[in-house]
């Protein structure tokens, strides 16, 4: 499925989101002097969950496309070969052919993960999720 900004889309399975949280208390006077700019002493892991089926709205889709050298190298060489290889002296065409096929392997790695899609998604209670890959969603 295509995502875009705009799209409906809803929590596809039970999400339990947990992390460190930092406590602030808001009447304590920070270091600046103003409210709320001192971090209470400790603090607790907490969890949330949001249910299956929550209604949200993507706000926006990034889609992450780092290949790696060998990827980068083996797409670069293989252009190369496509583009000059028939008159090349054969040589030099046989290690070419060589230095692409050592590459094979990094570049099957970067077609299978090549494509990562993550979305920030503004649920209708307010939270909003980001950087979450887009499995985690379907359409409403």
């Amino acid at each position: 499925m295509t995502f875009h900004e705009g799209l409906r889309v809803e929590l596809a399975a039970d999400t339990r989101l947990s992390d460190r949280v930092a406590i602030t208390d808001a009447t304590a006077d920070g270091p600046e002097g103003g409210p709320g700019d001192e971090e209470a002493a400790g603090g607790a892991v907490g969890s949330l969950w949001l249910a299956a089926g929550t209604p949200g709205t993507v706000v926006e889709v990034a889609t992450h496309d780092r290949p790696s050298h060998g990827a980068r190298e083996y797409e670069r060489l293989a252009s190369l070969l496509d583009s000059f290889g028939r008159d090349m002296p054969a040589q030099s065409r046989e290690r070419l052919e060589e230095q692409i096929a050592a590459l094979e392997p990094d570049w099957a790695a970067y077609l299978e993960q090549r494509l990562r899609v993550t979305l920030r998604v503004r649920f209708d209670n307010g939270f909003i999720l980001d950087g979450v890959p887009d499995t985690f969603f379907t359409a409403a």
